[in-house]
């Protein structure tokens, strides 16, 4: 049984207990020992990071840094024209809730992790 709940698992992280249960065919609070005692696994949610930002995005988001400032310091009416607005009235619409990103880890396997 262990090895099938292992093999469900490692197809989809985001399996939950009563699905696995399903699948081998074990009641839901055996499934739950294999996991948690016998295997050593945690259900955890992805961990939220601000902007995960590849190095071009980096280097294009420096190099636009690096263009305002030079016009700011270029010429003084410059901060004069740019708009400002609330960061509060922009959203975004993420349709996943905390339990559909909760995924199983092992203690060995790095928190997953979720951009903003």
């Amino acid at each position: 049984m262990t090895q099938r709940v292992i093999h469900i698992i490692r197809e989809d992280r985001r399996c939950t207990i009563d699905e696995v249960s399903m699948l081998v065919g074990i009641n839901h609070g055996t499934c739950h020992k294999i996991l948690t005692e016998d295997l050593k696994m945690q259900h955890v949610a992805s961990m939220v990071v601000p902007r995960l930002l590849s190095v071009d995005q980096k280097q294009q988001r420096l190099d636009v840094c690096l263009d305002l400032k030079e016009n700011a310091a270029n010429d003084p009416s410059f901060l004069s024209n740019v708009i400002t607005g609330d960061e509060t009235s922009v959203y975004a619409y993420d349709p996943e809730n905390k339990t559909q990103l909760s995924q199983w880890k092992s203690p060995e396997s790095p928190r997953p992790k979720k951009a903003r």
